[in-house]
């Protein structure tokens, strides 16, 4: 059997928000649709499924990112997942210039949850919330840009 990661995908409350993150954050919008019918009933396992979708490629072509935002059901608002709590987690990108990507976040209201850490001067990283409170992991690796 073979198995290849197809996406991530991630409920928001705003799809045009999100995708205005993560474009500028540099990912393409690949499809985006409105999804409804009883295939999407059976996919999803929601009577009466309707969502607007979109999908997002990151610029290496290897990572797509699938946000939908609920039509119907009526999606319901969790608190935002922490650090350290079992499911979801996060979704991480390697970045060539973190403070680049940082000042982009920020331009959405997103900042990180505390600082940016160097591990073991392999790394810059950090946690911020992105948009409908997703945890996005920034990571510059630093060996390449010494």
């Amino acid at each position: 059997m073979t198995i290849k990661l197809e996406n991530i995908g991630i409920a928001v409350r705003n799809i045009d928000a999100a995708i205005a993150f993560f474009t500028d954050l540099g990912l393409s919008v690949v499809s985006r649709e409105t999804i409804s019918g009883s295939w999407a009933d059976t996919a999803v396992g929601l009577d009466g499924n309707h969502a607007k979708i979109a999908v997002l490629q990151t610029p290496d072509g290897h990572g797509q990112l699938e946000l939908f935002e609920y039509i119907h059901p009526t999606a319901i608002e969790t608190d935002p997942v922490l650090p350290n709590e079992i499911g979801m987690h996060r979704v991480a990108f390697s970045v060539d210039d973190i403070d680049a990507a940082l000042a982009i976040a920020a331009r959405h209201g997103c900042h990180p949850l505390r600082g940016v850490a160097n591990y073991n001067d392999i790394y810059k990283l950090t946690y911020l919330r992105g948009p409908s409170g997703i945890i996005v992991m920034l990571a510059q690796e630093l060996s390449r840009t010494r």
